[in-house]
């Protein structure tokens, strides 16, 4: 496995070294690419936001039918994918739920909803062994010198 490491040129760019191939990355590029990434906090909204969505997309293609109309049943999984890493953070079991749809019957069954499922409940596994750190004020605390 390549051994990466990160420095920071003169310019300002962050530079990934690899073995094999440097990058060359601004920083606002690397935090947009970081920001994609990312795994937001698990709140009540968020949770039921996605399984909304989860629950709209599967109810709309099993109305649709195993065919589909006119790849509005893609659509439909590129909306509801798009979406769902918004409010639960990316994961990688979004991407079979993803090409599952594609296939026609296999279509039918409720794969966002369950894919959800399973990714809210990793999700606040991982969020109750590493919890948050606390928000930082921005007034300094009240200290009494004596």
């Amino acid at each position: 496995m390549a051994r990466r490491s990160k420095s920071q040129s003169p310019s300002g760019t962050l530079m990934l070294k690899t073995p094999d191939i440097p990058v060359n990355l601004k920083k606002s590029e690397w935090r947009a690419m970081t920001h994609l990434l990312r795994q937001p906090v698990l709140t009540r909204r968020r949770i039921w936001l996605a399984f909304t969505v989860a629950i709209a997309a599967d109810g709309l293609q099993l109305l649709l039918g195993p065919l589909g109309w006119a790849f509005l049943d893609e659509i439909t999984d590129i909306v509801a994918m798009i979406l769902t890493s918004f409010l639960i953070g990316f994961h990688l079991l979004l991407l079979p739920t993803f090409v599952m749809k594609l296939i026609p019957v296999a279509d039918m069954l409720p794969t966002w909803t369950g894919c959800v499922a399973v990714v809210v409940a990793l999700r606040r596994k991982q969020q109750r062994t590493h919890p948050a750190p606390p928000p930082v004020s921005s007034q300094p605390p009240d200290v009494i010198d004596i």
